[in-house]
């Protein structure tokens, strides 16, 4: 569980570290200045008396070095055994493995790219997450109140704790790196914040944000959200259809379920390399070898064009909106982006 660790936690882990080296380094120090002894033998008598072994003296000791053991073991002793406490005491709460597990998940984030940033982690988040993951595609998720998120979700994603409307927070997570940001907070003004962080530190960031009262859509686009989504509105629309137009939606559904190994409907890109490029639908093979319908086509100029006709031409940039087989996606999906089967 790769939890946030305090700024306290840290200094107090480091200073009760200090503390005992420090106690070390002076009872060795003060043996070799007071009674003229090696560092071998001053740092042995030390070690013995601040553990309260009790063992024999290395040297008969002087009056000056009587009062100087006396010293360091009424102050010394009490010292260590306080920075022990603390130290073991952060061990056995698991605040060290935090902090190395803390090491370990930035140096992660270092190597993401490309990435999207989830910020909210509640049942919006969790699906959303579980999608992104199923794809896969790489992302990490920013959630400020982590005590429902189980031992299993810390193991599975990335997360960061923190708020997500602050820049650190959002740098912290790879923004300069990111290809996009879903806000699914619990409140529109919470994602507003979000968005407008989002949007100043990466004006090219496509952002999708989570719209929940009437007006915010306006708002969060207005603040610089690509996409604003309702799930209030698209759930009572999906509903209507499904009484209205029942075998439309059930068609839709069986097209867009994840879980569905017969037919998917999916989205791939035409990649500088690929050998689609230039060609028209008829020339390209993807009906005839591949069995794909293509349901539409959005060109690299953001115009989107339903049911082409076979003789559109498909350039590099545009976007395919596919309908078939998994495995025929897949082929797709490799000669589009000039994959070994182009």
């Amino acid at each position: 569980m790769f939890k946030k660790i305090t700024t306290d936690t840290a200094h107090l882990l480091w200073f009760s570290l200090a503390i005992m080296v420090g106690v070390v380094m002076s009872g060795t120090g003060g043996y070799m200045y007071l009674e003229g002894w090696s560092f071998l033998d001053s740092l042995y008598m030390t070690t013995i008396t601040l553990s309260t072994i009790g063992f024999k003296e290395v040297h008969d000791l002087g009056p000056r070095g009587q009062m100087f053991t006396i010293a360091l073991i009424f102050f010394g002793v009490g010292t260590l055994a306080f920075a022990i406490r603390n130290a073991t005491k952060l061990m056995l709460e698991g605040e060290l493995q935090s902090i190395f597990g803390r090491k370990k998940l930035e140096q992660k984030i270092k190597h993401l790219k490309d990435h999207y940033i989830v910020c909210g982690f509640g049942r919006m988040g969790r699906l959303i997450c579980r999608e992104l993951a199923r794809k896969p595609v790489p992302f990490i998720v920013i959630e400020k109140d982590t005590k429902n998120i189980s031992a299993e979700d810390w193991e599975r994603y990335l997360i960061i704790q923190g708020d997500a409307d602050r820049d650190e927070t959002l740098m912290e997570a790879g923004i300069a790196r990111a290809k996009g940001l879903i806000t699914v907070v619990s409140t529109d003004a919470d994602n507003l914040y979000i968005v407008l962080t989002a949007r100043g530190l990466s004006p090219g960031l496509y952002i999708v944000a989570r719209a929940g009262e009437d007006g915010s859509e306006q708002k969060l686009r207005r603040a610089g959200a690509s996409k604003v989504i309702s799930p209030y509105l698209i759930g009572a629309d999906r509903m209507a259809q499904a009484v209205l137009r029942p075998n439309v939606m059930d068609f839709i559904e069986f097209a867009t379920q994840a879980e569905n190994l017969e037919l998917k409907m999916e989205e791939v890109t035409i990649g500088k390399g690929s050998s689609l490029a230039g060609l028209a639908i008829s020339q390209s093979g993807i009906r005839q070898e591949l069995g794909i319908i293509i349901v539409a086509i959005k060109h690299s100029g953001g115009k989107m064009e339903f049911n082409p006709s076979p003789s559109a031409v498909l350039n590099r940039g545009d976007c395919l909106i596919a309908l078939g087989q998994p495995s025929q996606l897949k082929m797709l999906e490799e000669i589009t982006a000039g994959g070994p089967e182009s």
